[in-house]
């Protein structure tokens, strides 16, 4: 969880990521690859997995932070860039 600043600087708002253990999540931890839980928490966003980027987009879109406070705390900002624009 990272909490981040408000928009209307009242408060904090959580953003987080979700991921739940299923076979190719256990085997990417079992074989060294958490590099790659990445690719797997996007291809299951159906079964509850969200990543801190898809998290801080939802929350910029439901203008609860700033545009500035997306880019601040995106894992990927060149990504977050093309996400919302």
């Amino acid at each position: 969880m990272c909490p981040l600043p408000s928009i209307d600087d009242r408060g904090r708002v959580a953003a987080f990521e979700v991921l739940h253990s299923n076979h190719a999540v256990r085997n990417l931890i079992r074989e060294g690859k958490s590099h790659q839980l990445l690719s797997v928490m996007q291809m299951n966003r159906k079964a509850g997995m969200i990543t801190m980027d898809e998290s801080i987009q939802q929350l910029f879109m439901e203008n609860r932070i700033s545009l500035e406070t997306a880019f601040q705390f995106a894992v990927e900002p060149e990504t977050m860039k093309g996400r919302l624009f």
